[in-house]
């Protein structure tokens, strides 16, 4: 597992806020959460760098609790994502 978990209690809003492009290269330092503003498919590599899923119908201005080093443009047909640390 060479991800970085962050295990800051459950209960702490996120502190830091940015736009996602996704890209199957670019990765994102390991997020608290995904914002969704458009629903549809979220294809990610997970904060573990170990499992890639896609998320299925991720529905419009969900706030997503997945830690995440990648939103990947391969299978996402969600947009106006944005990350949450």
């Amino acid at each position: 597992m060479s991800g970085v978990y962050r295990s800051a209690n459950a209960t702490v809003s996120a502190h830091s806020a940015g736009a996602v492009t996704p890209s199957d290269t670019t990765i994102l330092p390991v997020t608290r959460a995904l914002y969704v503003g458009t629903g549809g498919n979220v294809s990610v590599v997970m904060g573990d760098d170990e499992n890639t899923v896609t998320f299925a119908n991720v529905p419009t201005g969900a706030i997503f609790p997945i830690q995440v080093s990648k939103v990947l443009s391969t299978n996402t047909t969600a947009s106006n994502i944005v990350a949450l640390w």
